[in-house]
């Protein structure tokens, strides 16, 4: 008889298993009770979920509320100089991942015709031609170079940067301040400071453009009526954040799983038509953005556990993605696999936005990447490999690269 896991006290972050697998604790616990206890820092008694079918079902109930202001969502890691929680946090503004129906059915409507299959197929000629300009741009370089600075990264802020009508020339700010907000170890202070530089920013940004707009996504919201500067900013700043540093840490993880599985690299190479189903496949098999937070509005039996109302729950969507119940050797790697139905992009009626946008980038970047560059390989070994433990989103913080013949 197996030994029951013991319930985690914080969120297990160490990837023990490898860096594409969930931590060891994490997937233990998926097996055990993929409804789990957790106790969290401050002490708070809440939850965590790692079955596919819970978390499916938790992201499609929205008793399980995204809102920070109608009770605390405690934080599952220790941050420095967090000041104890007592109370809600205030309801951010513009940011509708974190509201419920009816504001978030709100916002998010009006975006939902800028982020249409159309408009991203109409998109992808464009798109395309940037990954090539910066292919270019990497090919005159001498290797080895960081994959992460020199293609992984710029690409997709490019991209949502025209889209959004952000100046790409202003990238250091949003791309530094992104990141220090994202960073689970840097002083609370930091973060928030972080957070208030860049939302200042782009308050400025969608007043002018309210002044005077041009064609782009935040112009067609600032022309309207219905919504303030704040809720703009908060728009902007959403769009901003999750537009660029996404697709960039799948990008670059994406390229470092596929050069670890060298026999897959080989069959895209020779095959591209592989591509579309290779997206999905990684975007199951690397779930960037591991770890969603709800707050339970009632009690709510979920996998045969009662929720308490109150309750603090954390959704790991990697250990979601890597659930034998729903996908057959699923902590493999396999470009064949029909990947549909995986969580990384959200479920309900929080799932992504910019999912198409992307995917149109990923297919575009890798697709580039492998045909530009035949004999790209790791610079350092893989376990020298940066790890992005410490973000709220996982990616590598470098991929050093090399190759052994001009790029064509």
């Amino acid at each position: 008889m197996s030994q029951p896991v013991p319930i985690p006290h914080g969120l297990p972050t160490e990837r023990d298993a490898g860096p594409f697998d969930p931590p060891r604790h994490i997937t233990r616990l998926r097996e055990a009770r993929p409804v789990s206890p957790m106790v969290f820092p401050d002490g708070h008694e809440g939850w965590i979920v790692t079955g596919y079918d819970a978390v499916r079902r938790l992201m499609a109930d929205t008793r399980f509320s995204s809102r920070q202001d109608i009770g605390i969502l405690h934080v599952p890691y220790e941050i420095p100089g967090l000041p104890a929680i007592t109370e809600p946090s205030p309801q951010p503004r513009g940011m509708f991942i974190a509201m419920d129906p009816p504001d978030h059915t709100r916002l998010r409507r009006m975006l939902t015709g800028a982020f249409t299959v159309k408009r991203m197929k109409q998109l992808e000629e464009r798109v395309i031609g940037i990954a090539e300009r910066q292919l270019d741009e990497m090919a005159r370089l001498t290797p080895p170079v960081d994959l992460v600075k020199e293609f992984a990264l710029p690409v997709p802020s490019l991209v949502i940067c025209e889209l959004l009508g952000v100046p790409y020339t202003d990238r250091e700010n949003f791309q530094v301040n992104s990141a220090k907000f994202l960073n689970k170890e840097l002083p609370f202070d930091e973060q928030i400071a972080a957070y208030t530089e860049l939302s200042a920013y782009l308050a400025e940004l969608v007043t002018r453009k309210r002044a005077t707009p041009g064609e782009d996504i935040l112009s067609d919201l600032a022309r309207r009526a219905d919504i303030g500067i704040e809720e703009l900013t908060g728009i902007a700043f959403l769009l901003l954040l999750a537009g660029h540093e996404t697709t960039a840490n799948m990008l670059a993880l994406g390229t470092f799983a596929l050069l670890e599985h060298p026999e897959q690299l080989a069959e895209l190479r020779a095959d591209p038509d592989l591509l579309p189903g290779a997206v999905e496949e990684l975007t199951r098999y690397l779930s960037i953005a591991d770890i969603l937070y709800r707050y339970a509005t009632e009690d709510i039996e979920l996998g045969g556990e009662k929720i308490g109302e109150g309750s603090t729950v954390l959704v790991s969507t990697l250990a979601a993605n890597r659930d034998p119940r729903r996908f057959d050797n699923p902590d493999t790697l396999d470009i064949h696999r029909k990947a549909r139905g995986h969580l990384s992009f959200g479920h309900g009626i929080h799932q992504c936005l910019g999912q198409q946008l992307a995917r149109v980038e990923m297919r575009a970047g890798f697709e580039g990447l492998l045909r530009r560059f035949p004999t790209l390989e790791l610079a350092v070994p893989a376990g020298e490999v940066k790890l992005k433990t410490n973000m709220q989103i996982y990616g590598v913080h470098e991929l050093p690269v090399t190759w052994t013949e001009s790029a064509r």
